[in-house]
């Protein structure tokens, strides 16, 4: 498994980008984040487990809670993956203008 397989797993899933969404302006328990959706408190552990082996958060413990926490340093192999291309269609497009721009000459 590449380096960038487990990013790209948590990512994939509907549901785990929800919590990302979430977790953007605060940090949740387990309890909270389950709270928000129709699902058992173990099924939304599976999925802060997923998105954590991916690094997008972290976990650390606050008492007798665990507290999840978005890491948005964990988002830069994503962007650099998509800038490839978001760069391969610029060219792309540009190709397209200058083709359309010479048959309406």
């Amino acid at each position: 498994m590449t380096e960038q397989q487990p990013i790209f797993r948590a990512l994939a899933d509907p549901t785990r980008r929800d919590i990302l969404k979430m977790l953007h302006g605060t940090d949740m328990t387990i309890a909270q984040v389950a709270e928000n959706f129709e699902m058992t408190r173990a099924a939304v552990k599976k999925h802060l487990t997923v998105l954590s082996d991916g690094g997008l958060i972290t976990v650390r413990a606050q008492g007798r809670e665990k507290l999840n926490t978005l890491n948005p340093n964990a988002f830069a192999p994503v962007l650099d993956w998509l800038s490839f291309f978001d760069a391969f269609w610029d060219d792309r497009l540009d190709a397209l203008k200058s083709a359309i721009e010479k048959d309406t000459q």
